[in-house]
């Protein structure tokens, strides 16, 4: 086996001494692909580009895919070991294989491991690429009168027309029939079987719609008829429309008219959450197949909708992050809801951006790019204002209520209960006795940031992170969000051996405790990961919630995505602080957006809404912009801002991230690599910076230490140079081999 540079197509005609070689990609962090020799018995296809194959690898067998065919290897053939077994009969699908090779190009990624990545775990095991079948049985017409001395046969016929559209085995079964009075019913002439494919199997006549659209206003009218424009070509649209706005329904007649031309749409979501009720939506709304992929599915189900979508019998597909990755076989257009939501990067192994791609992706097949947001990333704003991005704007709600302004309240010198100001508490109880739901916005998990001692002021540290450790009531426990250590809560101070143990702070368990006791009569609900680990359980709560009585809502991110709470009129945001002064660059711009999207849940139904915001900065410039003028100026300003400081998205940018247990290890390294880059920069004349090395935010965490090194460029060709450069000189550098690195480029988050 060796590594190829470049791998030619296989010809048929080779030069005298030649053989053919497959070029592999193989599941590994190694940046090539692997030589071997085709197998004895070749598919029905012949050797192409895109085949999975198993192949001996060390002294394991594993799948790989095919990427290219040469006439010859850097090896002698002697030493090659050749294909076990070729797993299909036809390449997996082109836009799908186009899609790995160029992720692993621009991420600076193992192909192999792209390829891993992209595909159903199914596939990745060696399963046939094909979806898992049923068999209905349907009753035919003809002579019953053999019947008459078979009454069980009779009954089973008359069952089988009860339901022409058929009944399979098991359901056969559980009325109290057999297999042989099936199989007899079959030889008569009066039952016959038929396969169908369990997913997007049964084909769709008539109308395309099960219930009509909704009218639309003429801000929605005019979005809609600027994306009729450019139907058949790349045409990336930003859709800026604020919270409840009707963005989706935009969607809904968008894919309405491609459905109608035969061509699949792909939508992308950001959380999990938010698939049951989009997916719900848009099964009420066509007739056409709807499928979901998201990480909630089984291996066999995901397949299943893998190769729906890869058929073209799904025409629509929705689905998380991943789901970018999904075949299709009619491409009609790509929409990214909420495109400015974090969950779209993906933070270790393939570190990829879901919006990113579609954005190649739609640009590859040609096909309209719909990115909606109430808070657009910068990236995407300075697009659209630059015009590249048609920039298409939704500014009323159907309700007729503007957007409710945030109303700051002035958290210093005040006490407060749970983590809420008298002020709060009062519109809370006025809410309550209007007979509306409240929603309490705590982005902190567990009952307390921390324990601290009153007598020494030890505070409750992890040991594993420079990170002080949350406080659980339920269970009792002491928890690190950063690593997931546990340890259970000292009765005494492990310092001084005093007992005067206290919470610091509030989290979303102490204001729930704190709200049950001050409305004892009132449902409180609490939705964090940790009250919504049971399957279903997400959805069953706000099922209870939809159902309109009074009640409050305490939670955190999850409640601020997407979701219609049209019973909402009032929103308290407990701390609006955390992302004011972080080190990070993008913190203020996602700050403004989670406040931005939780205060959109209040009012959007026939009730206007309020938002109250506490916080220890009441004069802070951005804060009170965000406050009267709303996202979209405070978003302006940070561009400027950006532009000023040649930060993203006036530059392009990588980080080399490097972690080890040892930190003089980590940092050797990291200086080595930078040392070595300015040096090269300088050489090639490459206008390149090349910053640090310097320690993550959070230097320590997992008992490891953390230190980045950051590129960044004014062309991303560019940075896509040196990043190149770097990854190339890492993988043959020893002490490289010591710590764990890895480059991430377009990094959304500098922890």
């Amino acid at each position: 086996m060796s590594d190829s540079v470049s791998s030619p197509p296989a010809t048929a005609e080779r030069a005298p001494g030649a053989f053919q070689v497959l070029k592999v990609a193989l599941p590994s962090p190694l940046r090539r692909l692997f030589d071997y020799l085709p197998a004895p018995r070749a598919p029905a296809c012949g050797w192409l580009p895109g085949l999975r194959v198993r192949v001996p690898f060390g002294r394991r067998d594993v799948v790989g895919v095919v990427v290219s065919l040469a006439s010859g290897s850097e090896l002698p053939r002697a030493q090659l070991r050749a294909v076990s077994e070729a797993l299909d009969d036809a390449p997996l699908p082109e836009d799908w294989q186009w899609l790995c090779q160029f992720t692993a190009r621009y991420y600076q990624h193992s192909l192999g491991d792209t390829l891993h990545h992209a595909m159903p775990a199914r596939l990745r095991q060696g399963y046939p690429m094909a979806g898992r079948t049923q068999t209905l049985w349907h009753a035919r017409q003809g002579d019953d009168t053999p019947l008459q001395r078979a009454p069980r046969q009779a009954e089973l016929y008359r069952l089988l027309r009860q339901h022409p559209h058929g009944l399979a085995g098991r359901a056969i079964s559980a009325h109290g029939f057999t297999r042989e009075q099936l199989q007899a019913l079959q030889k008569k002439g009066l039952a016959e079987p038929q396969e169908i494919t369990l997913t997007a199997g049964q084909p769709v006549s008539g109308s395309l719609l099960a219930t009509p659209s909704l009218p639309l206003n003429r801000e929605q009218a005019t979005a809609l008829a600027a994306l009729h424009e450019k139907l058949d070509g790349y045409h990336p649209c930003l859709l800026e429309g604020v919270t409840g706005s009707g963005k989706t329904e935009v969607y809904l007649q968008l894919i309405e008219a491609l459905a109608a031309k035969g061509k699949q749409s792909l939508v992308l979501v950001p959380e999990i959450g938010l698939t049951p009720q989009t997916l719900a939506r848009f099964k009420s709304r066509f007739r056409v197949p709807v499928v979901a992929l998201h990480s909630g599915l089984t291996d066999p189900e995901r397949l299943d909708v893998w190769e729906a979508a890869a058929s073209g019998r799904a025409m629509v597909i929705i689905g998380t992050r991943s789901a970018i990755f999904t075949p299709l076989a009619k491409p009609g257009a790509i929409i990214v809801d909420e495109e400015h939501d974090g969950s779209y990067k993906q933070h270790d192994g393939l570190r990829y951006h879901a919006r990113d791609l579609a954005v190649a992706r739609a640009h590859h097949h040609q096909i309209p790019l719909l990115l909606g947001s109430a808070t657009p990333s910068l990236e995407s704003l300075q697009q659209a204002l630059s015009g590249v991005y048609r920039h298409l704007r939704l500014t009323q709600r159907p309700s007729r209520h503007p957007p409710a302004k945030l109303e700051l309240l002035d958290m210093r010198h005040q006490r407060r209960q749970g983590g809420l100001l008298p002020g709060a508490l009062q519109a809370i109880r006025q809410t309550l006795k209007a007979g509306k739901q409240a929603l309490v916005f705590i982005n902190r998990r567990g009952f307390a940031p921390s324990l601290a001692c009153h007598s020494c002021g030890w505070l409750a540290e992890c040991h594993q992170c420079d990170a002080r450790m949350t406080l659980h009531r339920q269970p009792p426990l002491l928890a690190c969000h950063h690593c997931d250590s546990r340890r259970a809560l000292p009765d005494a101070c492990p310092e001084c051996g005093s007992g005067d143990l206290r919470a610091l702070g509030s989290g979303t368990e102490r204001t729930e405790e704190t709200l049950q006791g001050l409305f004892p009569d009132t449902v409180v609900h609490r939705i964090d990961r940790d009250s919504t680990r049971k399957k279903e359980s997400f959805e069953q709560v706000l099922k209870e919630i939809h159902r309109g009585e009074p009640c409050l809502l305490v939670g955190t991110q999850m409640l601020a995505k997407g979701h219609h709470l049209p019973h909402v009129t009032l929103v308290v945001v407990v701390n609006a602080d955390g992302g004011l002064y972080a080190a990070d660059f993008r913190a203020l711009e996602h700050s403004a957006q989670l406040l931005e999207q939780v205060a959109g849940r209040a009012g959007r139904a026939a009730h206007p809404g309020r938002v109250l915001v506490q916080t220890l900065h009441p004069d802070d410039p951005h804060l009170g912009q965000l406050a009267e003028h709303g996202y979209g100026a405070l978003a302006r300003n940070l561009l400027e801002e950006r532009r000023l400081a040649q930060l993203p998205p006036f530059c392009f940018m990588a980080l080399l991230r490097v972690e080890s247990p040892q930190e003089p290890a980590a940092m050797a390294l990291a200086q080595q690599a930078a040392q070595a880059l300015r040096q090269w920069l300088t050489d090639a004349n490459l206008p390149v910076r090349c910053l640090g090395p310097v320690p993550a935010p959070m230097e320590r965490r997992q008992n490891r230490y953390h230190l980045h090194v950051m590129i960044t460029a004014q062309k991303r060709s560019h940075r896509h140079t040196a990043a190149h450069w770097l990854v190339q000189w890492l993988e043959a550098h020893r002490d490289a081999r010591k710590v764990r690195w890895s480059v991430d480029i377009d990094p959304q988050t500098l922890a």
